[in-house]
């Protein structure tokens, strides 16, 4: 039962593009909610998990080679989120059963969250997050300052520091951590978790930017140093029990990464599961890809996912150069393990 826990699906004819791609592989996913405008009330949450149903169920998506094909969806369950601001206890009660979690967005810091929090005055936020603590909803953060850009991640960590530590009751998940300061905080509070993409185990700041600009690997985090990357595989490769995969397949039309002011976003739900299987093997650790990718996240939440069994064998596979209007990563590149067979 792969399990993604933090996946951008946007909306419109991008929902329908890259809906079925996850839902193909991947049993369930943390759905994040910072559409134009962002996810903020019951009927948009119920709305928009509607839009994401009729999109995985049977668009085509069509590819420039035809190497991969995508059935129609079996058993996928999209985890809803709110986009966090100083909600009322009562509000919380009522949209409790239509969510998974609330994520939580430094205003202005990545792709469309400039609504987000612009002070994080304890005062301000403690009714909300006590509220959620004891509904028992957990607070996704986006966990970067305004600082220098190689720095946001590892001063935000006091930031943690703070919530972990005054709502001990509170799960929080540090989504998609790109430093080795981060794999350091989570061990100092037990209420504090992670999550691992995919782009930052495999790649730093030189692949992005030490040589020709690579747009298409440009994201936010952005990618970090390589003991930063060292510290995230130690974590992701040996399983650490607070760490689960979260893609942040953050996709976007090519003309917008192929431009001046790039998006930031890696697009990598059609090959998350195949590159992992090449990363684990690697270094010898098949054996802890099931729990990085599944068990984790259901321990950590508590969750049950629909069945859904993925076989994968090491057998090159050759990515697209695009899905439609969007490029993934390893476009036009060859991968050492194959999707065989889903059930």
């Amino acid at each position: 039962m792969p399990l993604d826990m933090h996946l951008h699906l946007r909306d419109g004819t991008m929902l329908e593009t890259v809906a079925p791609l996850s839902s193909y592989t991947f049993s369930g996913a943390v759905v994040m909610p910072n559409l134009v405008p962002p996810i903020r009330t019951k009927e948009e949450v119920v709305a928009y998990k509607e839009r994401i149903m009729a999109a995985i169920g049977g668009h085509d998506v069509s590819f420039e080679e035809d190497d991969i094909g995508v059935a129609e969806s079996a058993a996928f369950e999209p985890l809803m989120t709110l986009f966090y601001q100083h909600y009322p206890r009562e509000f919380l009660e009522d949209v409790r059963e239509e969510i998974f979690a609330i994520k939580l967005y430094p205003a202005g810091i990545t792709t469309n969250s400039e609504g987000g929090v612009t002070s994080f005055d304890l005062d301000a936020m403690r009714p909300t997050l006590e509220a959620m603590a004891a509904l028992e909803i957990p607070l996704l953060v986006h966990g970067e300052t305004d600082g220098f850009v190689m720095d946001r991640e590892a001063e935000f960590m006091n930031i943690y520091e703070m919530l972990a530590s005054n709502f001990p009751t509170l799960k929080i998940v540090m989504e998609h951590i790109t430093t080795a300061a981060a794999v350091e905080t989570l061990d100092k509070y037990p209420n504090l978790y992670a999550t691992i993409t995919l782009h930052h185990l495999l790649i730093d700041l030189d692949d992005v930017a030490g040589g020709m600009l690579r747009p298409h690997l440009f994201c936010k985090p952005i990618a970090k140093r390589p003991e930063d990357r060292e510290a995230l595989l130690r974590a992701a490769l040996e399983a650490h029990p607070k760490v689960m995969f979260g893609s942040d397949s953050a996709p976007h039309p090519k003309d917008k990464k192929e431009a001046a002011g790039c998006a930031a976003g890696v697009f990598t739900a059609p090959i998350a599961l195949q590159a992992l299987c090449e990363l684990f093997d690697g270094y010898g650790k098949l054996d802890n890809l099931q729990a990085f990718v599944s068990d984790n996240a259901q321990s950590i939440y508590g969750i049950c996912p629909e069945f859904k069994e993925v076989t994968l064998v090491e057998r090159p596979f050759v990515v697209p150069h695009r899905y439609n209007d969007v490029v993934p990563m390893f476009a036009g590149e060859t991968i050492g393990w194959s999707i065989e067979e889903v059930f």
